[in-house]
């Protein structure tokens, strides 16, 4: 599977890089630009199969000729290998390489210390500063504010996104947006309609670029200082950026970087001047650096269409009673949540977040947003005690991949881990819940990173790791280093 987050990832880079010479101007306006490519690159490693991790031994042997320790004794132990290589080989590409236009911009180089404490890079500006014309585009083009709630223009992103955004490496899988998923990622509260950007053909008004925004409250290693000012709100207005998208026959002509411009233009004419965003690729630089887990609901189907494959010594039948779960939930109390929950699953949500350095923080018109159940998109199911009380919540979103190029099957459906708190019961006996009731809306797998707590149940309930890394950026901030488990922060 490929990685939400990410269609044409290199094609960005390239030309970013192309242009850091050539775009001085509008330097401040770049910012939430480089966060917009960066989220595409985090989108093709998502869905690959934790077991086809293929050629990689070499690059093991060569950079980390230790990590095997007695000579390959188990899988685990040469996954691990193969991880360690991947970082080795991906940090050494990327950190020799030059980068040309991110050295133009407030993000930490790649050779640079990294901070011990956190703050803005650039001074804040005034949105009086930002130019208020548009940046141009090739005469043949034209800009659009695209409304996702008109079922005709809704239908052109989907076509535009199913048929050009993410692929994975061997295009054997490309995400598959629902309209549906698309109004529920768009529009949280406080949305704004012309963060959602689109590139028209003048002559035909054919839509052939996207890229959006969304609001974003995120608190990042707690409060800072600085001397003008002693203390300043930890809480910091940030936007996310995704769904950057150009015709495959357009990449030539240069459209993903103006639209990223452009985005972040409007972005900052709003005052605001953070982004934080996610990418599969090494860039400068990554706060975090998490690791994809994957867990077989339906391993005969997921190995036939190659996004895994039999393990040693197993046979096709082994493999299905190894990854077969129950038809219903072992916790009792379980429910999908009501609109009556909103308010105590915003105190388990919020108090459970505070303990990650880099979380969102939400109210309960987000939380009823992102969390109450809507079938297609996005499932959440609460434990409600004897005495009426709720005390664990769990969620996971659907995303689809269409499976390219095999004649049995064409929709790959993956379930994502989302918001999971338990507070009565351990975490690894809530998710496998959430693993049965993704079963039951006949999911094929149930997909999770090593953020927050997730490593207490990944090797419990028998997640495989994936080919996969998702990096985390901020742009115009700085901030230590954070592991996977300091990320309370899951993005779309």
């Amino acid at each position: 599977m490929p990685e939400p987050n990410g269609a044409e990832e290199a094609e960005v880079e390239r030309e970013e890089e192309e242009e850091s010479g050539e775009e001085d101007d509008g330097k401040e306006e770049t910012g939430a630009d480089e966060a917009k490519d960066k989220k595409k690159k985090k989108k093709r490693s998502k869905a690959k199969s934790s077991l086809a991790l293929p050629k990689e031994a070499e690059a093991a042997e060569e950079c980390d000729k230790d990590a095997g320790g007695d000579g390959l004794s188990s899988q685990e132990q040469l996954l691990q290998i193969l991880r360690r290589s991947r970082i080795c080989e991906e940090s050494r590409r990327h950190v020799e390489r030059p980068h040309p236009f991110w050295d133009t911009q407030p993000v930490p180089s790649m050779g640079s210390e990294i901070p011990q404490d956190s703050g803005p890079i650039d001074e804040i500006k005034n949105p009086d500063e930002v130019r208020d014309e548009p940046y141009t585009l090739p005469d043949p083009f034209e800009w659009c504010t695209c409304n996702i709630d008109d079922d005709a223009q809704a239908q052109e992103i989907y076509v535009l996104l199913s048929e050009n955004y993410v692929e994975d490496d061997d295009s054997m899988f490309r995400f598959d947006y629902s309209v549906p998923f698309l109004r529920w990622a768009l529009k949280p509260p406080g949305f704004l309609r012309h963060w959602h950007l689109g590139v028209r053909v003048k002559s035909n008004m054919k839509l052939v670029g996207f890229i959006t925004g969304i609001p974003a409250s995120i608190q990042v290693h707690g409060d800072y200082h600085q001397a003008a000012e002693p203390v300043c709100d930890p809480i910091i207005k940030m936007v996310e950026i995704n769904f950057l998208c150009v015709h495959k026959k357009l990449r030539s002509k240069r459209l993903a970087p103006v639209l990223i411009k452009e985005i972040t233009r409007r972005v900052n004419k709003e005052n605001i001047w953070q982004a934080v965003y996610t990418a599969g690729v090494v860039l400068p630089r990554p706060i975090s650096e998490c690791r994809y887990y994957h867990r077989s609901l339906n391993p005969k189907k997921l190995i036939e269409v190659g996004f895994s494959h039999l393990g040693p010594r197993m046979t096709m039948a082994r493999t299905i009673k190894l990854y077969k779960v129950p038809d219903s939930p072992q916790l009792p109390g379980m429910r999908p949540m009501e609109p009556r929950d909103v308010n105590r699953v915003v105190e388990l949500i919020t108090g459970y977040l505070k303990k990650f350095p880099l979380h969102p923080e939400f109210n309960a018109d987000e939380v009823g947003h992102w969390m109450l159940p809507r079938e297609g998109v996005i499932y959440s199911w609460v434990r409600e005690s004897t005495s009426g009380e709720v005390t664990d919540v769990c969620s996971f979103y659907s995303l689809p991949s269409t499976i390219l190029g095999n004649d049995k099957y064409n929709l790959l459906k993956a379930a994502y881990s989302y918001w999971n708190v338990a507070t009565t019961v351990p975490l690894h006996e809530l998710m496998y819940d959430a693993l049965i009731l993704a079963k039951s809306k006949d999911f094929d797998v149930f997909n999770a990173l090593n953020v927050m707590e997730n490593d207490q149940f990944l090797k419990e309930l028998k997640f495989g790791i994936g080919d996969g890394f998702l990096q985390y950026y901020l742009y115009n901030w700085k901030c230590p280093k954070i592991e996977p488990s300091g990320i309370g922060l899951v993005l779309l």
